[in-house]
């Protein structure tokens, strides 16, 4: 991966309790994590010698989105412009799940128009996800 052009950031509904927020933001990032392995960096070591496990090797703004928004980028994420970009949601569904095999069956049965998104990420060449994100403030 190129950093120099290339550009990850997460969109979240800002209107979200800061719990579900703050959940949206790790499961997306540990999806990432095992879609994206080469940008974990290495384990590092304090002074002390105490290890600290390897955290990605650049910064991934989290954007303040809200549902709309949220779905609107989704939508446009499907289009072929878009295929090469690595792109995590996490919806509603998914959240109220308390299995995976729940998730999956869940799933099956929704059409993704009916899917409300909490958050999505989205990771590859800058220009585009800036043409997707660009002017969109971070969530503070």
């Amino acid at each position: 991966m190129n950093l120099q052009n290339e550009k990850c950031v997460m969109v979240i509904d800002e209107n979200l309790p800061l719990g579900i927020i703050a959940n949206t933001a790790a499961i997306m990032g540990i999806t990432l994590g095992k879609q994206m392995p080469e940008v974990v960096g290495v384990d590092v070591y304090d002074r002390t010698g105490n290890g600290h496990l390897g955290i990605i090797e650049f910064p991934v703004p989290i954007l303040k989105g809200n549902e709309e928004v949220i779905k609107t980028i989704r939508e446009k994420l499907y289009e072929p412009e878009f295929a090469d970009l690595t792109v995590v949601d996490f919806s509603d569904l998914a959240q109220g799940c308390k299995t995976y095999d729940e998730f999956i069956e869940k799933m099956k049965g929704v059409p993704e128009a009916e899917l409300n998104y909490f958050g999505i990420a989205i990771c590859g060449a800058k220009k585009k996800v800036n043409k997707l994100t660009g002017s969109m403030a971070l969530l503070r």
